[in-house]
């Protein structure tokens, strides 16, 4: 079987998002992946392994009170930068806009750097404080 290029890995990842299937993103994600969160301020957390980075992403995909809205995608080699809408609420205000730097490698994502135009923090399925 070829390898996944970036475009397909990165599309694949939008899609677990967008149609809430978390299962799409088990076999995305590298042994060595880094991924830093959009919050809190100033540098968001940071989550590292695959196993850690696939329940921090399954829980915001499973989310049904949430949507994830891809804006535009570039793809360059083994980079993709994603520009994103996340809705949390039913009102205008319930939106934040960011982006999200890729990186894959061998057909996996290995690094996932998000920041996003907000100053409060957003409601996100991992933080149980949020849902409580």
């Amino acid at each position: 079987m070829p390898q996944r290029t970036t475009a397909e890995v990165i599309d694949r990842f939008n899609h677990a998002f967008v149609h809430h299937a978390p299962e799409v993103l088990d076999d995305l994600i590298a042994e060595d992946c880094v991924m830093e969160a959009i919050q809190p301020a100033p540098d968001g957390e940071r989550v590292e392994g695959r196993q850690a980075c696939l329940t921090f992403w399954r829980a915001l995909a499973d989310d049904r009170t949430t949507q994830f809205g891809p804006e535009d995608v570039w793809v360059d080699g083994d980079r993709a930068t994603i520009l994103w809408r996340y809705r949390f609420g039913d009102g205008p205000e319930d939106s934040v806009r960011g982006v999200n730097l890729m990186r894959v490698r061998d057909g996996r994502i290995v690094e996932a750097l998000g920041y996003s135009k907000t100053g409060a923090p957003v409601p996100l399925a991992t933080d149980s404080e949020a849902r409580a």
